[in-house]
């Protein structure tokens, strides 16, 4: 089984390039199935709208992973119960799954996503304890994590924590790739962060000059989502070779759908 998964898309410039870039990535790398982190892919970046969905499901994406900003956009909670779209697993109670279970070629692959509390919310429930126990309670024959949490170190240690239970860990939040995709001592293909589809030029998706001006004076200016060259980020992994491989393109952006 192959997977290939798509690091945070990031507002129109990031809904764009994996548009136009999804066929040759189906083309090149042949996956089986396809998951996107899509909780900023909103054009304030912020949270899912239901068009959007729509779009990601007609590409051929198999199933959404989220994060912190899942409930970005109110409509959400409309159809989240019947949609291909996993929130964070952790949350101690809200609507929608807590995992999408996916049946290829006679093979169960459970997708999660679930948000660390190190900088984060403190008030979720325990990452580390939840994945684990769905993971033992379902026994799926593959599982798939998406670790939306803003702290490497808090994302290593949930890697070995469930290094051999789990078949793949993927960090996303940061929108920063990390260059540490590797198999675990136990078996788990894993990585810290992927990384985004997005702004190249911004910070972290954002106009850079908004942000800076944050560390400058201590305020905030309504988000803006940053122009110019555009980034895909992600990682195909083959389950039965166990190889995890980044994936990076980028490209000008000039506006247009």
């Amino acid at each position: 089984m192959r997977i290939l998964f798509i690091g945070d898309i990031y507002g129109l410039p990031g809904r764009k390039i994996l548009k136009e870039k999804l066929p040759y990535l189906k083309k090149e790398y042949k996956p089986n199935i396809i998951i996107v982190n899509a909780e900023n892919s909103a054009n304030n970046g912020r949270g899912i709208t239901d068009k959007y969905y729509k779009e990601l499901m007609e590409m051929g994406v198999t199933t959404i992973t989220m994060g912190n900003h899942v409930w970005g956009q109110e409509s959400l909670k409309s159809y989240i119960d019947d949609a291909h779209i996993c929130r964070p697993a952790n949350y101690n109670s809200a609507p929608g799954k807590q995992y999408d279970l996916i049946n290829y070629n006679g093979k169960k692959l459970l997708v999660m996503n679930l948000l660390g509390r190190t900088y984060m919310e403190a008030n979720l429930n325990n990452p580390f304890l939840v994945a684990e126990t769905i993971l033992k309670e379902v026994k799926p024959d593959y599982s798939f994590i998406d670790f939306h949490a803003e702290a490497t170190s808090e994302k290593v240690a949930f890697g070995h924590y469930l290094d051999g239970l789990a078949s793949v860990i993927v960090g996303t939040h940061t929108h920063i790739p990390t260059a540490d995709e590797r198999v675990l001592p136990k078996g788990t293909l894993y990585i810290t962060d992927v990384g985004m589809t997005g702004p190249l030029n911004g910070i972290i998706g954002v106009e850079k000059e908004i942000v800076i001006n944050r560390f400058l004076n201590g305020y905030t200016m309504p988000n803006k989502v940053a122009e110019g060259p555009v980034q895909l980020n992600a990682v195909i992994i083959d389950l039965e070779l166990k190889k995890i491989e980044r994936i990076n393109l980028i490209e000008e952006y000039n506006g247009e759908v």
